[in-house]
């Protein structure tokens, strides 16, 4: 049994995380984290997922919660408050297991989450449903097997009109894995203009487009000349992100400490 808290409990993936964790006989909800705006709305879990006998507490403060907790799942809204959770669950008196499914992180800000993750077992993932990391160790595999052979690459994601983050952090694992297997490091976002000499050979473009209520899709584009390769995934439920997570979660409690993926939990690698 793992006992867990849900940040960012009444978001939407917060709501699915929560109703599969509930669900799930291995796991045990202890506690909800939300935003002191919105933490004044339910008291508990239960309150927001429409469960009577869930009385999990609702707080704005980790640290009121957190010795209940084995393992902390985040998909707060704001990398900022995700830091400020991995700081306290890092704390030498603390150590708790962390899963974090927020995107949308600085450069800086993936070091200081390496730097905790020395202390304590960190999954940091940009998706968490099963299909996209499979794809991604197929892109990875057609980048290899492709390289130097004429094909030009591109990466095209869409997402609901509210996501915040543009491109995906999906789409942005992508591009490190393209990187990394073809040498290729000129990334253009969008495109615009004339090319004189037509597309450059050494360049990965990404496009990211917004709206309505697609859940995610991303699609990897390997064009030659004569013939095109697409490898895409398509999200028709947060379901999917919601069980990886809980995955993770199950997952991480008491693994060495270490900055861990989505690849990792799946046995992947």
């Amino acid at each position: 049994m793992v006992n867990v808290v849900i940040s960012g409990i009444m978001g939407r993936m917060g709501r699915t995380i929560g109703r599969l964790s509930y669900e799930d006989p291995e796991v045990n909800i202890v506690g909800g984290l939300e935003s002191p705006d919105c933490v004044h709305f339910h008291n508990y879990v239960g309150e927001v997922l429409n469960i009577e006998d869930l009385k999990a507490p609702i707080t704005s403060d980790l640290s009121e919660i957190i010795e209940q907790a084995d393992v902390i799942i985040d998909f707060a809204g704001s990398p900022e408050a995700v830091l400020g959770h991995l700081r306290l669950a890092g704390a030498d008196e603390k150590k708790k297991g962390f899963v974090i499914g927020t995107t949308g992180f600085k450069k800086e800000e993936i070091e200081e989450i390496r730097e905790i993750s020395k202390n304590i077992p960190v999954v940091l993932a940009p998706n968490m449903s099963i299909g996209v990391n499979l794809l991604f160790k197929l892109i990875e595999e057609a980048a290899k097997a492709l390289k130097g052979k004429g094909f030009d690459i591109e990466v095209v994601e869409m997402h609901h009109r509210y996501k915040k983050d543009s491109p995906s952090g999906t789409a942005v694992k992508i591009v490190e894995i393209l990187k990394e297997a073809t040498g290729i490091n000129k990334v253009i976002y969008g495109r615009e203009g004339i090319y004189e000499n037509g597309r450059p050979e050494d360049e990965i473009a990404v496009f990211a487009l917004r709206g309505g209520d697609v859940v995610g899709e991303h699609t990897v584009i390997f064009a030659g000349l004569g013939e095109r390769i697409e490898l895409t995934h398509k999200a028709g439920s947060r379901d999917i992100f919601g069980k990886g997570a809980v995955e993770a979660a199950k997952w991480v409690k008491d693994k060495p400490p270490g900055l861990y993926d989505m690849m990792d939990v799946l046995g992947l690698k």
